[in-house]
């Protein structure tokens, strides 16, 4: 039996504000990705690469972690972004590039930046990420993580997850 998930008190950050006016509307705003705004295959590209920056982040998007299956399953709409995204996060490249590599904390931390858009709240969030990891696995992670109502409710089943509010060191 899968334990659920800790309860855990959300510190005040700023991807919980709506919006910070003037602030927001600069360069350094992200363009949203959608997967309704693919009227070609040039717009299709530009989802997908913007959906591998996300996931393996800018230094790891390279030719070999490419998954021509997943990629071809978008174009022809036979899956979702999240599903794109599930993907990628399940592939071996993620696995052995990302996982493999860190701790379960660490991993909690850069799973809720590439999936979730934001840090983690506290330590308390980490802990609750962190047996859920130990109880179900990264693969259950994974899935925990994309069908939670905050994904849901963020990005939906067409939206490439981004950057929702400014991370710690981002000047306004």
């Amino acid at each position: 039996m899968a334990l659920p998930l800790l309860e855990y008190k959300p510190t005040t950050q700023n991807q919980r504000v709506a919006s910070f006016g003037k602030a927001d509307e600069d360069e350094d705003s992200p363009y949203i990705y959608r997967m309704e705004d693919m009227a070609g295959p040039d717009q299709a590209q530009r989802l997908i690469w913007a959906s591998y920056r996300q996931v393996f982040s800018e230094h790891e998007t390279l030719k070999f972690n490419r998954n021509a299956t997943l990629e071809s399953q978008l174009k022809n709409r036979s899956i979702t972004v999240r599903d794109f995204i599930r993907g990628m996060a399940k592939s071996e490249r993620f696995y052995a590039t990302v996982v493999a590599v860190n701790d379960n904390y660490r991993l909690v931390d850069v799973c809720l930046k590439r999936f979730l858009g934001r840090a983690s709240y506290n330590q308390d969030e980490r802990i609750a990420w962190s047996i859920k990891i130990a109880t179900l696995g990264f693969f259950g992670f994974v899935d925990a993580l994309l069908d939670s109502e905050e994904y849901t409710n963020a990005f939906g089943d067409y939206t490439v997850p981004y950057q929702r509010k400014r991370m710690e060191g981002r000047p306004f």
